[in-house]
């Protein structure tokens, strides 16, 4: 007799883990940094268009497959296709983004815990700037340190997935998820509240029409859609292993929109944080690590209460981290489960050491390994650029391409899971443009990105 597959609990336990899987550091470290860059609120605008008229169908589309085959990457393009077609090969491809996302996240989700434990130890109190950056180099250059906390998120995160779907993963995402947000409210009342920060929020908030002519609607459109589409985690089963997990009382397209509100939400007031501190302060806000590890730092030591502020700070960048690791651990713990019908237990006890393994390279990248450059970067960055700029990207142009191509799963077929139940209905009239713009779009970012690589200016 075959096991009864788990489910959630509850809806806000679906909503809550999709958009924790979704939220990630991106969120943090890179939308505030290129909303200001390109005409605060006039890109804002751009991005939620491309939001609406290419993430969100996308996510229904991944969604509709996992809880149509109520299976995980694994096996779902197995139990969808016709007979005959290989669809289903794609499967290890998208596994393999798993792992990849987890080779390096797992390090950055341990800066994260390592940065929490400091700022509330006080260990960059009386630090100048040049001591704060000092301090990120030193723990880069230490892989000892690094890698006990890195085999803490480990472990932490798996031993979550280990209590299963409902007991585990729903219970202990829900409540971090919630005290995410609120720490990011109180974080944000806090910033706007600061003397000066008003031309923080003129410089994120206001529109500004001419830098988009400064930098050309070209780079500017290009930003927006990369951003939109790269935010929402598509393309490697981490969105459908949910759907593979919830009843269909409910609309497909309805339950991407929250996903997505949410995760914008999150995005848009950790600008409200950043901008408003950095200005109120005279800190020109930058992207990637060093605005968290660096800058950040220095406002909080800057801030009366800084060493609380910058300690609930970095507690919600733990969250953010920690609700995407245990997302992705659970399509890669449910990948032999629905493949080979282990136990969960066995799938976790094989996984947990894999993952020690294979998160070695990035982790050693920034020191013993320093020497080691490849296609131009270090191994996190190489890391992050088979996933972002090649298995995120196709594998979401399979996804649609499955969900609208007649050798495919098919558009009626697609449709008729997307709308059951109540909600928010998936237009029937939208099957041109989901079969014929949409892979154009996807196919932009896909060649930008690597122009932007290898041919930058």
């Amino acid at each position: 007799m075959l096991k009864e597959r788990e489910t959630f609990a509850s809806r806000l336990g679906f909503v809550l883990i999709s958009a924790g899987c979704a939220i990630g550091l991106g969120n943090v470290w890179r939308f505030p940094y290129i909303v200001g860059k390109y005409g605060g609120a006039a890109f804002v605008l751009i991005y939620l268009f491309f939001l609406a008229v290419m993430g969100l169908p996308i996510m229904t589309m991944e969604f509709a497959v996992g809880r149509a085959s109520r299976k995980s990457i694994a096996v779902s393009f197995h139990v969808l296709e016709p007979r005959g077609t290989r669809w289903h090969w794609y499967s290890w491809f998208g596994m393999a983004g798993n792992y990849m996302l987890m080779m390096f996240y797992t390090t950055v989700a341990g800066w994260m815990l390592l940065y929490f434990v400091k700022m509330g130890k006080g260990d960059f109190v009386g630090l100048d700037a040049a001591g704060v950056g000092n301090t990120f180099n030193g723990m880069l250059g230490d892989p000892g340190v690094m890698l006990i906390f890195m085999i803490l998120v480990v472990l932490i995160c798996m031993g979550v997935c280990a209590k299963g779907l409902q007991n585990g993963v729903e219970k202990v995402t829900k409540g971090m998820m919630l005290c995410l947000l609120a720490l990011l409210v109180v974080l944000a009342v806090r910033a706007v509240s600061l003397p000066g920060a008003g031309k923080g929020l003129e410089f994120y908030l206001k529109p500004d029409f001419g830098k988009l002519a400064e930098y050309g609607w070209g780079e500017v459109i290009f930003a927006a859609m990369g951003q939109a589409f790269f935010t929402l985690s598509l393309g490697i089963g981490a969105m459908a292993i949910f759907g593979s997990y919830i009843d269909r009382e409910r609309r497909l397209l309805g339950e991407a929109l929250n996903v997505t509100v949410l995760d914008t939400f999150v995005a848009f007031v950790a600008g409200l944080i950043i901008f408003p501190s950095a200005f109120a302060f005279g800190v020109t806000p930058d992207a990637g690590p060093s605005l968290i590890f660096v800058t950040l730092p220095n406002i909080f030591n800057a801030m009366p209460g800084g060493r609380l502020w910058g300690a609930l700070f970095f507690l919600f960048m733990t969250f953010a981290a920690l609700s995407t690791v245990i997302a992705v651990f659970e399509n890669i713990i449910s990948f032999p489960m629905d493949k080979w019908g282990w136990s969960r237990g066995k799938s976790v006890a094989v996984n947990l050491p894999l993952i020690f393994v294979l998160s070695l390279p990035c982790l050693l990248g920034f020191n013993l390994w320093s020497g080691v450059q490849l296609l131009g970067g270090n191994i996190l960055d190489f890391e992050d650029f088979i996933l972002s700029n090649n298995l995120l990207p196709l594998g979401s142009l399979l996804y649609l391409l499955f969900c609208v191509a007649k050798r495919g799963w098919g558009w009626d077929n697609f449709l008729e899971e997307a709308n059951a139940g109540k909600g928010l209905r998936f237009p029937k009239a939208l099957r041109f443009y989901m079969k014929w713009i949409v892979p154009v779009m996807i196919l932009f970012i896909f060649f930008m990105g690597y122009k932007e690589k290898f041919f930058p200016g």
